[in-house]
């Protein structure tokens, strides 16, 4: 197992932009000589850049490399390794390394680095939501240039765990510098960070690749509304903008989209309306007495117009998704066409669901089919597709009630309502947090209280397997079960949309397609920008 794939850059974790709203430095923009400014959103702010504590597990080669990366043809390809192969029986991985790499403090990348590193992070697996690495039995080093790991059993991710985390110096590592200051491998330096202002940073000069050709970058601590100000003023380079700005003009830039893993879909709880204990023993109210039915998530899987809907909320900038994308190898996309707004009306009305007054809409033993969809935080985004797809859903009869909420009252409204979820990531273990009956009443794991004894059985059977083909094949059949019963209806495959100083190349041809991200996903390529 040379190459693959990709399955995952990013572990399991959501990133959310809630409430954070922040003017950012004074800075000139345009491409200056002193560098570019850019505003990618306020995540990047949000928690240590320490990949022992999880910080910058995007698998984008920033301060920390990994051992492996992937490419603009969603392939992995080596980084701080140059090849790797798996055992027969899928526990033990060896790893070549680079020869002749050195960490940006000028000291020299080897096994111990590795070994420290893994090490570290399995010992401290608490502090580090992001790289799981509870399957792993032991990392050792055969030579300074060779490391092997030994599973305690089969786990298929793991591989793509490795291309998250990255690795730091052994000898020089501070736990407290390196939150704001790693020292790593990848292109780029640390030189200054401001919390909630900026960070900035400057080419490696050890970089194995050579250093990038910009002298400096500002990433800018704004929320959108701010930093689309600041661009139209001069000050940005670039600024990520929802699909609803896309049709703006700003002086000296251009549009530019970029194709991504990033989904919205809706939750729809599947159980009836009650009262659950969690794992602490405390009462939860779970379900809904309208989407517990299948005929009603059926009847808005096949009837909503996903074109129609990403036109009104995007402007027609995104894809129609009915599962996953394309563009993930173990990914089960179904073929059903949509906008079958008549089928979706007999399906309701076989199932007991008739408008019986005349009012639009429909009802069954006096309960109305009405329920509500909440657009967390503050994505105006999120928002607008709900409002897109109520007025859709109105059409045979279905009445949603579109409103807004804090990610900490999503966490009360969540097992009961539905919810506009952004998720996108590589790792196929997205599956298993979304449907696997384990995983309900566990943060914004499986929350429509999926359980399916089938898909169940064949996502431990991705989980264990010892063959990526054996594994994908499995994580399908998880999908194609889980689908059939639609437990979350999914929208659209978004593009992620940025403006562009006409002075600067992004590269385009080396972008990876974009996981879940708020902003930050275009860094991934960041070496490789040139100013013209």
């Amino acid at each position: 197992m040379k190459k693959r794939m990709i399955t995952w850059l990013l572990l399991f974790a959501f990133v959310f932009v809630g409430g954070c709203a922040g003017q950012g430095p004074a800075a000139s923009g345009g491409g200056n000589k002193d560098g570019i400014v850019v505003s990618v959103g306020t995540t990047i702010f949000d928690e240590s850049l320490d990949p022992i504590k999880g910080g910058m597990s995007y698998g984008y080669a920033f301060t920390n490399s990994a051992l492996l990366r992937v490419n603009s043809d969603s392939e992995y390809e080596g980084d701080m390794a140059t090849q790797w192969t798996v055992s027969d029986d899928a526990l033990v991985y060896t790893f070549k390394l680079r020869d002749g790499v050195k960490f940006s403090d000028g000291s020299e990348f080897n096994a111990d680095d590795v070994v420290f590193t893994f090490d570290t992070v399995k010992a401290n697996q608490a502090n580090n939501a992001n790289v799981d690495l509870t399957k792993l039995a032991s990392a050792k080093k055969t030579d300074d240039s060779t490391v092997v790991f030994t599973l305690s059993e089969p786990y298929s991710p793991f591989l793509d765990t490795v291309a998250t985390l990255g690795i730091v110096p052994s000898d020089g590592y501070d736990s407290a510098a390196f939150d704001q200051k790693p020292v790593g491998t990848g292109p780029w330096k640390v030189v200054q960070y401001d919390a909630n202002q900026q960070i900035i940073v400057e080419p490696n000069e050890h970089y194995y690749e050579g250093p990038p050709s910009i002298k400096k970058v500002t990433l800018v601590y704004m929320d959108a509304e701010a930093a689309l100000a600041a661009a139209k003023s001069g000050q940005l380079d670039i600024v990520m903008v929802g699909a609803n700005y896309a049709s703006e003009t700003v002086s000296g830039m251009h549009i530019q989209p970029f194709e991504t893993m990033d989904i919205r879909m809706v939750s729809l709880p599947v159980g009836s309306k009650r009262v659950v204990k969690n794992a602490e023993g405390a009462d939860v109210t779970v379900g809904n007495a309208v989407t517990s039915d299948i005929n009603v998530r059926k009847a808005l899987a096949i009837g909503i117009d996903r074109k129609a809907i990403i036109q009104d909320a995007f402007n027609g900038v995104g894809k129609p998704a009915n599962g996953f994308t394309g563009n993930l190898v173990w990914a089960n996309q179904e073929t059903y066409t949509d906008n079958r707004k008549d089928e979706a009306a007999k399906v309701l009305e076989s199932a007991g669901w008739v408008d019986t007054d005349g009012n639009g809409v429909r009802e069954k033993n006096g309960v109305p089919c009405q329920f509500t969809v909440y657009a967390p935080g503050s994505d105006n985004d999120r928002f607008l597709l709900a409002s897109a797809v109520a007025e859709d859903a109105a059409k045979f009869g279905v009445k949603i009630d579109v409103k807004t909420a804090t990610w900490d009252e999503v966490g009360t409204l969540q097992y009961t309502n539905g919810i506009v979820w952004g998720w996108g990531q590589y790792n196929p273990t997205v599956i298993y947090s979304l449907f696997h009956s384990s995983s309900f009443l566990n943060g914004y794991n499986n929350v429509v209280g999926y359980h399916n004894s089938t898909a169940d059985a064949s996502m431990a059977k991705a989980l264990s397997a010892n063959s990526q083909a054996g594994a994908i094949a499995a994580w399908k059949q998880a999908q194609a079960t889980a689908n059939a019963d639609y437990p979350y209806l999914y929208l659209v495959n978004i593009e992620h949309c940025y403006f562009v100083s006409d002075s600067l190349d992004v590269s385009l041809g080396t972008q990876i397609a974009h996981p879940h991200g708020h902003g930050s996903p275009i860094i991934c390529n960041m070496k490789d920008w040139t100013l013209k």
